[in-house]
């Protein structure tokens, strides 16, 4: 099984690099019927369909990383020690959760969990491969352009009380508190974001998971933002179904947004 699928650039390579993590539903046969069944036929953390609204990314020349594995067999946007991302008392899962985002069990028995030793089997298997290959793209754009941004994709619930009561914004960039990206590229994302029709919020409440926070060091002229959106932007209010029409209000703006920090890099 292919951990991940990158998708070549159509266009002459530009210096940006996408990634999404939690779009895979994916789960190795050797630990497949260790998940509740019911589970596993909808799992509710996968970020839908998130690189579909991203299918115009490669004629602009960027290229994409897809996790194809579920985040409950390994949640890569997580702190490699399961070293909490916030401290505010929402329900944090770890990189190899043994619960959904609402606390309910996703093992069929708790010796089924994993345990030391095969957290740090996926560790190296599943989760530091992933890092690797977007060290390998950013790498490699450095030494052609220079700057480079990584751009990290999400999607989430339009409710998540264990994580906040009110419902989320349409979207959250974050940057953790603009130290991941040089300020010009940050300010570029949110005009770009706010000419849309969503409500934005900046850091709040995400600030931009682990891969955002590893791999964002402009000083080393390597840019990172997470961009999560609420699903009924571009889902069914039911949050099942993909709604074509409002994604290509979605995938217009992302497009807009891509373009403009592409020229911002060239001025950096």
């Amino acid at each position: 099984m292919d951990l991940f699928t990158i998708t070549e650039p159509k266009a002459p390579r530009t210096p940006i690099i996408i990634s999404v993590p939690h779009a895979g539903t994916k789960f190795p046969s050797e630990i497949k019927s260790h998940y509740k069944k019911r589970m596993r036929k909808h799992i509710d953390d996968t970020d839908w369909f998130v690189h579909k609204l991203y299918d115009f990314a490669s004629d602009m020349g960027i290229t994409i990383i897809k996790a194809n594995l579920s985040r409950w067999v390994i949640d890569l946007n997580r702190d490699p020690e399961s070293v909490p991302l916030y401290n505010d008392g929402r329900l944090i899962t770890t990189n190899t959760p043994i619960t959904d985002f609402y606390g309910n069990k996703i093992y069929k028995s708790e010796d089924l969990e994993p345990d030391d030793t095969e957290k740090n089997r996926r560790l190296q298997t599943y989760y530091w491969p992933y890092y690797q290959a977007i060290e390998t793209l950013l790498n490699e754009r450095k030494e052609q352009f220079e700057h480079v941004v990584l751009w990290d994709a999400h999607s989430i619930r339009h409710r998540v009380s264990t994580i906040q009561k009110a419902p989320f914004p349409d979207m959250i960039l974050g940057n953790n508190n603009e130290k991941t990206a040089h300020p010009k590229i940050i300010n570029t994302a949110l005009e770009s974001l706010r000419s849309g029709p969503f409500e934005l919020s900046h850091n709040s409440p995400f600030k931009g998971g682990h891969i955002t926070r590893y791999f964002g060091k402009p000083d080393n002229n390597v840019h990172a933002l997470q961009l999560e959106m609420n699903k009924i932007i571009y889902m069914d209010d039911n949050e099942i179904t993909y709604n074509t029409e409002r994604a290509q209000i979605v995938k217009t703006l992302l497009e807009k947004t891509l373009k403009n920090i592409q020229l911002t890099l060239s001025s950096i």
